[in-house]
């Protein structure tokens, strides 16, 4: 259950039941904005990750956002975002417990693991690798993502934030990350 009231239409006013109308209109309300809504000051700046996703997408296509967006959420153990990742990686006609990945695909997973597991470690051989398909401006907009990623990973974690009734079918399987488990 969650830490903090997720909010309901009738229980805003002001900013926070603009934003909430304008994503009822679009049938896009989900459990996070719901607790976002508490704020809208919040719930504008999480909501940029929308800007960071698509110039991602732009980027480096949609599969690989996606395959890099579960990486980050699964390496981080964040339940609901890794969830939804799972959901699209399945939407892509992939098994997300059994993915193969080409050599791009692969430098972006490790990429999104090492930046959750030790962003000031991510290694001098990887970068490398990343440059051999990336310029400067999209590395920027690579590891930009990831902080937009991370940010949301913890503001739900954090939070507990309740799954989506859309996700509870996959429920089972999300499995938490154990890489954390000896850290001190």
């Amino acid at each position: 259950m969650a830490r903090i009231r997720l909010v309901e239409q009738n229980e805003v006013s002001g900013a926070e039941k603009e934003r909430y109308d304008e994503l009822a209109g679009r049938n896009a309300v989900t459990n996070m904005k719901k607790g976002l809504l508490n704020d809208a000051a919040t719930y504008d700046a999480y909501m940029a990750w929308y800007t960071s996703w698509k110039r991602l997408v732009e980027v480096v296509g949609e599969k690989d956002a996606v395959l890099y967006a579960h990486a980050i959420s699964t390496t981080n153990s964040c339940q609901l975002c890794s969830l939804f990742f799972i959901s699209d990686v399945k939407g892509l006609g992939l098994d997300p417990h059994n993915l193969q990945y080409d050599e791009k695909e692969q430098v972006l997973t490790e990429l999104g693991r090492q930046i959750v597991k030790n962003p000031t470690a991510v290694s001098d051989e990887l970068f490398d690798r990343l440059r051999k398909f990336f310029d400067d401006v999209e590395i920027v907009v690579i590891v930009g993502f990831a902080g937009q990623m991370i940010a949301t990973n913890n503001f739900n974690s954090v939070l507990k934030i309740d799954v989506d009734q859309r996700l509870l079918p996959i429920i089972n399987e999300f499995k938490p990350a154990t890489w954390r488990e000896g850290i001190q």
